[in-house]
């Protein structure tokens, strides 16, 4: 006789505090692991390790008018954690249980995949405070203007195939030259916009890189050890524009004054930590992005165009000679044409030469103190996030060595510093406790709610029909990727709608593939659902790790991919409605820790609309999207997030096509173990049965 499937539904166990304590244990602690099975319905319940043979009895601990806790201890020792359930019913059929779910057998223990079990790695901890923290992200150049003094001029130097360019209309949209083209945002536009960024609820800036570099982008570092005076500040500075260079010649006085000064550099840097204890002040954080797999051309340590040579107080660059002290710090081929050799640059980029640490210990040890510097005071940054981490080095094996070293260098000065990596793919080899906290979360966040809400990939480069509206492959991908992460490091990815790499969130929802290069700048805002970007923001909000916003998206900025999407900041035409609903989002996430630590469960998965709860054992939210076109009915078992007979809902926030309402009415009874209410069109809903204080009624 088959199971039922409220049976089924009721098993659930996962990693969060009420069903493992402690969640992130150490080598030599008790840990008590706890599954919740329908009453009754439990002959016996077995957690089982590595192999299905070895396990240990559980033991019902309490019960309720539903439910029954069977709880079971270990004591750790170094090694990782592996588990899953198994729970014998009284007819002989058996259920196992793991991160993918429920399977029932009549008669054989049900396989099991190693993928989809709980693990644990006893010592790995991450950041208190990165945990379900509210991250922004901006692109220094594009944020805000606050000093003009500092900002690039026309023609001050030239770079890959042109000289750079102020854009003196802030409203301007990138170009094609985007590289060279900069708009003057700095890190007094930051400092001047704190209020509004923690007005907003903001808990954590992450920059995009602020070090001395010749792009818009500054992915191609000059000078690890300084700010970028035309971030920060320039004193020392020539009066006129002089010539630019021409390729390979000519000469750009301003622009080496400017970014070789040590005046210009002190300052800067003590602007920076002049940001850096001010957002401290106000209880804020501060993540910087680290290029450490690759640096510029126009690098010190390289010096391809001699910015530095025969300046007092710099060594020549390995470009400009062959006894450099930094040569060894890349990889040099023989041209066989008799001139300089020339040097591995990653995918093969001039202007990006690779870090060669294999031979070189040394450089090894120079990145180390640069990250170790910025760690320190004046500055002290809570953390790092590392660009194309996995591609560091030459081989797997280095990779790894070098961020276990990085991981410890990091941690000896500030042990709450987060490390956290962009990464594709994936992650489980370095989410070993041992080398990063985390991943920028594309493949267990953007792309399954960019799929299911719009059918874009995330460049806007192609439309997946298969995935639109398709509720149940999104919880399946979810389920998936998620698997992948250990507790601690899933509770601080950044989940990020949009982001420098990837077209803006509210141009995928006018679902047409394109980019500036094939349909123009103005196609971005063209057809887009302000509604389906509302629904986009409450799952963001509501799902387990680090919301992060992309500066702008809140104000309702549009742009394609890659130079389209590094547009400026609205200022004085933002779409207030948009920031209205991330501030009351963000608020309403920080009055619920339940949405930061809570469980999550899947309660519908269906055409155009899901639902999922955040639990715990006092509060419950119930978040459900309708993504149709058409006002849509959800009857939802909320027995399952542990919701007792007779309990109130009440609207949190809920949004539509046309704006959002945050208020405190009540939505619905539970009956017979159901939520029944409906949502118009493109809309989404926050319940919870927690009076919100200072809601309207």
């Amino acid at each position: 006789m088959a199971v039922s499937h409220s049976i089924l539904s009721a098993v659930f166990s996962d990693e969060s505090p009420d069903y493992r304590f402690p969640s992130e244990p150490d080598c030599g602690d008790s840990v008590r692991i706890r599954l919740r099975v329908a009453k009754d319905s439990a002959e016996r319940v077995i957690l089982l390790f590595e192999s299905i043979t070895v396990g240990t009895m559980m033991y019902k601990i309490k019960s309720d008018d539903f439910f029954d806790y069977y709880e079971a201890g270990i004591i750790c020792n170094e090694n990782e954690v592996i588990y899953r359930f198994l729970i014998e019913c009284p007819d002989g059929t058996k259920i196992a249980f793991d991160k993918s779910g429920v399977r029932a057998d009549e008669h054989h223990v049900p396989d099991y995949n190693p993928a989809y079990a709980f693990r644990f790695i006893p010592g790995f901890h991450v950041p208190d405070w990165a945990k379900g923290a509210v991250q922004y992200q901006i692109f220094p150049d594009r944020f805000c203007n606050g000093d003009p003094s500092n900002d690039v001029v026309d023609n001050e130097y030239y770079y890959t195939v042109g000289h750079s360019k102020h854009i003196a209309d802030w409203d301007a949209l990138p170009g094609d030259t985007d590289i060279r083209c900069f708009y003057g945002g700095d890190l007094q536009g930051i400092i001047d916009k704190l209020d509004y960024l923690q007005d907003l609820g903001i808990e954590v800036l992450y920059l995009n890189p602020v070090f001395v570099s010749p792009s818009s982008h500054k992915y191609d570092c000059q000078d690890y050890e300084h700010i970028d005076p035309h971030f920060g500040v320039i004193t020392d500075d020539m009066d006129h524009v002089m010539q630019a260079w021409e390729k390979h010649n000519g000469y750009a006085p301003k622009y080496i004054r400017r970014v070789t000064s040590e005046e210009n550099l002190e300052k800067s840097d003590a602007l920076f930590a002049t940001l850096c204890q001010e957002l401290h002040r106000r209880g804020m954080k501060i993540i910087l992005d680290g290029v450490f797999n690759h640096c510029g051309s126009f690098n010190k340590w390289m010096d391809h165009e001699g910015i530095y040579l025969g300046k007092a107080g710099f060594q020549p660059g390995a470009y400009q000679s062959i006894h450099s002290p930094y040569r060894s710090y890349f990889h040099f081929n023989d041209s066989g044409n008799g001139r300089t050799p020339m040097y591995e640059g990653w995918w093969g980029y001039s202007t990006l030469p690779k870090l060669n640490y294999e031979d070189s210990p040394d450089l090894c040890e120079e990145v180390y103190k640069i990250a170790e510097k910025w760690l320190s005071p004046p500055y002290c940054i809570d953390g790092w996030r590392l660009d194309v981490a996995a591609d560091l080095g030459h081989s797997t094996e280095f990779n790894h060595k070098f961020w276990q070293t990085f991981r410890d260098r990091v941690k000896a000065v500030n042990p709450n510093a987060l490390i956290v990596a962009e990464h594709y793919g994936d992650p489980t080899a370095w989410l070993n406790g041992r080398e990063w906290d985390s991943i920028m979360n594309y493949d267990a966040f953007m792309e399954p709610v960019t799929w299911f809400l719009t059918g874009m990939e995330k460049h806007s480069d192609s439309y997946r029909d298969d995935l639109y509206q398709n509720g149940s492959a999104f919880f399946g991908i979810m389920a998936d990727k998620m698997s992948r992460f250990k507790y601690p490091s899933l509770m601080c990815a950044m989940n990020e709608l949009s982001n420098h790499d990837h077209s803006r969130f509210l141009t995928r929802t006018n679902r047409m593939i394109g980019r500036i290069t094939t349909l123009g700048s103005g196609a971005a805002a063209a057809g887009i659902n302000k509604g389906v970007f509302r629904e986009a923001v409450t799952i963001q909000m509501t799902w387990p790790g680090a919301p992060t916003v992309y500066y702008a998206d809140e104000a309702g900025q549009v742009g394609w991919t890659d130079p389209d999407n590094r547009r400026t900041y609205p200022w004085g035409h933002e779409d207030q409605s948009l920031i209205d609903l991330h501030r009351d989002l963000i608020r309403l996430r920080r009055t619920l820790p339940v949405l930061k630590t809570g469980s999550i469960k899947p309660l519908l998965a269906d055409y155009g609309r899901i639902a999922y709860a955040r639990f715990n054992s006092d509060t419950r939210c119930i978040i459900a999207v309708n993504n149709t076109g058409n006002l849509t009915d959800f009857r939802l078992h909320v027995r399952d997030a542990g919701a007792p007979e007779g309990e109130t809902f009440r609207c949190c926030i809920q949004t539509t096509q046309d704006g959002h309402l945050a208020s405190n009415e009540v939505w619905g009874i539970v009956t017979d173990g159901v939520l029944t209410f409906n949502l118009p069109p493109f809309s989404s809903i926050v319940l919870s049965n927690a009076v919100i204080e200072g809601s309207e009624n």
